[in-house]
């Protein structure tokens, strides 16, 4: 047995994790277990009930220390070799061409130990193949860089031409403070985390939100009244109401922001890609670059306003897609130009810009407005039988919608060139989606029953590791005969 000062080596002897190992397993247990040891501790009243919850916090305490002594890895020629278990025992071999991604985590409570969890993940896992929960830090990298020493590229590396150095690391993009304050601005995630904050409130049958937001309300109306404005000062204080509201939330999405993505940088390695960022809690992950499987590229209305677009990846692990540590945000933030130079320099088969944009079905617009115009009516209708003819006045969207679709379809297509599909949206918010043919796992066509009326069709493109937070790659409301002309030819790109 090695002690944690020897380095990890290929073929060395078996090694235990981190001496603190069982501390944060620990606390790991503690926070799965955390609620029923409160309501053992605070509702006991006084009898022998409330012991309990200290006996089960004794219990979870041999229960870390077992795992620390019994758990056990070395590395090999060909893999990582992983042995745990007390009574149970386990034996894991996770060869090296099957780990596609090294996650390394630290929290504020690691880095003040000097330790990371690491997360061996493989392609179309649905969880880590491996967790080493903790090894010190610079055991952490020495394993992240045996395993990137055997990935796919540097084994191709090797055979091209033995000897061959180490190559370099290349810094591809670095967000300074300035772009994440940009990234906080555009993006909602103080929205999100408002929403959760109601969710649980709901739930606990707590008013203290309500109460507060009911005690604004009527401070700013209250303001306004006092104006003597009559009705022009109830829409200035809900105007301010409306103005203080999401300039709380911007800021909140920038405080987010920063905590997720301070001193982030893309760096790249061979064929591998790294990123790193977190302002408390550091997380480091990479990947080869060709695990990708398909791009989500972003320009939103607030995206143009200030010249940025947003690149999200999915990459060939289930794991990947909710897991705040893997490598989807690819590039957070940048301009058009680096974007562009960037989607170049990581796809050198194919050609971006894409320039050969075809349109969709003609009356595709028709389709995009029927949903919209369907449902502004039956809101018209109800409003209509309950306030009287100002209810009509909801079909003065009629134009807007109609307007919106056929933009919207003006500005829709799909290309296919230079090895790459892609499918374009939007145009406030534009979106595009795109993946190189060789990587498609499956094509169907698909044909409802509004799209046999319009002699349409709709080609869904199915990708390993999609997302089901991005939007699918389909491409809707073709005319039928192009659908099953380019259902074949990407089919046929598929079998070579």
């Amino acid at each position: 047995m090695t002690t944690p000062s020897d380095a990890i080596v290929e073929g060395g002897p078996e090694r235990r994790l981190h001496p603190l190992s069982w501390l944060f397993v620990l606390i790991q247990q503690i926070r799965s277990f955390a609620l029923p040891l409160l309501v053992l501790l605070f509702t006991g009243r006084g009898n022998s009930w409330e012991l309990w919850g200290l006996v089960g916090a004794g219990a979870l305490v041999l229960v870390s220390l077992a795992q620390y002594f019994t758990y056990r890895f070395r590395v090999e020629g060909d893999g990582i070799v992983i042995r745990s278990g007390l009574f149970q025992k386990s034996l894991r071999h996770i060869p090296f061409q099957r780990i596609h991604n090294v996650a390394l985590h630290q929290s504020l409570l690691h880095r003040f130990f000097g330790v990371a969890e690491v997360k061996l993940e493989s392609a179309g896992g649905m969880k880590a193949e491996g967790e080493m929960r903790v090894l010190s830090l610079a055991d952490a990298h020495a394993l992240e860089e045996l395993v990137r020493g055997h990935g796919p590229a540097s084994r191709n590396e090797g055979a091209t031409g033995a000897g061959r150095a180490e190559p370099s690391a290349d810094e591809l993009l670095a967000l300074p403070t300035s772009e994440v304050v940009r990234l906080g601005l555009i993006s909602n995630r103080g929205m999100i985390l408002v929403a959760a904050a109601f969710g649980v409130l709901a739930q606990s049958g707590s008013d203290f939100l309500g109460d507060a937001i009911e005690s604004w309300i009527k401070l700013l109306m209250g303001w306004g009244k006092e104006l003597h404005l009559g009705i022009a000062g109830w829409l200035i204080g809900a105007l301010t109401l409306l103005v203080v509201a999401v300039i709380a939330l911007r800021l909140l999405s920038v405080l987010l922001a920063l905590l997720q993505f301070h001193g982030f940088s893309l760096t790249e390695t061979g064929r591998r890609l790294s990123v790193q960022r977190g302002l408390l809690t550091r997380v480091r992950a990479n990947m080869p670059r060709g695990r990708i499987q398909a791009w989500s590229l972003r320009e939103g209305l607030t995206h143009r306003w200030l010249g940025r677009r947003s690149l999200r990846v999915d990459s060939a692990s289930m794991e990947a897609v909710n897991d705040q540590r893997s490598v989807r945000d690819l590039v957070p933030l940048a301009s058009p130009e680096v974007m562009d130079r960037l989607i170049r320099h990581l796809l050198p088969g194919a050609h971006w810009p894409l320039r050969e944009w075809r349109p969709l079905h003609p009356r595709a617009w028709r389709r995009q407005f029927a949903v919209p115009a369907l449902v502004t009516l039956v809101v018209t209708a109800v409003l209509t039988l309950r306030e009287g003819t100002w209810g009509l006045a909801t079909l003065s969207l009629l134009p807007l919608l109609l307007l919106r679709a056929k933009v919207w379809a003006r500005h829709a297509g799909y290309s296919l060139e230079g090895g790459l599909i892609a499918v374009r949206e939007g145009w406030l918010d534009k979106s595009w989606r795109f993946a190189e043919t060789g990587k498609l796992q499956a094509i169907k066509l698909s044909r409802s029953p509004f799209d046999r009326r319009h002699g349409m069709a709709t080609l869904v493109l199915d990708t390993a590791g999609a997302s089901p937070m991005e939007p699918a790659l389909r491409i809707r409301y073709l005319p039928e005969d192009e659908a099953r002309r380019l259902h074949d030819q990407l089919a046929a790109a598929m079998d070579r």
